[in-house]
């Protein structure tokens, strides 16, 4: 069985349980998403599970275009280069590789 059956997925791919996230399984995640993951990715994981973790909040677009710019750097602060990173809707997708729950203001 490979990891993507052993997951528990709801009906939009996010982690039923937010404990079953690592590493192995944010790769797992992008590759279903179409996506590998290198350290630029990395960088925004990151800073998202730490703003979850401070505030309990998975960001929708507007806060976490500001979140990427304030934490990373002016070049990160924009939503094509968050685009480029995490194509279709960047918040919903990189909040679904980060294994937290979907952003609440996300269509």
């Amino acid at each position: 069985m490979d990891l993507s059956e052993s997951l528990r997925l709801d009906s939009d791919g996010y982690l039923v349980d937010l404990e079953q996230w690592s590493h192995t399984v944010a790769d797992e995640l992008a590759r279903m998403e179409g996506i590998r993951l290198d350290q630029r990715h990395w960088a925004v994981i990151n800073i998202l599970r730490d703003f979850y973790r401070r505030t309990g909040v998975s960001p929708a677009m507007r806060p976490f275009v500001k979140l990427a710019g304030e934490e990373l750097g002016v070049e990160w602060g924009s939503s094509i280069a968050l685009m480029k990173l995490f194509p279709g809707n960047p918040a919903k997708v990189a909040a679904k590789i980060a294994g937290l729950p979907r952003p609440s203001n996300c269509i």
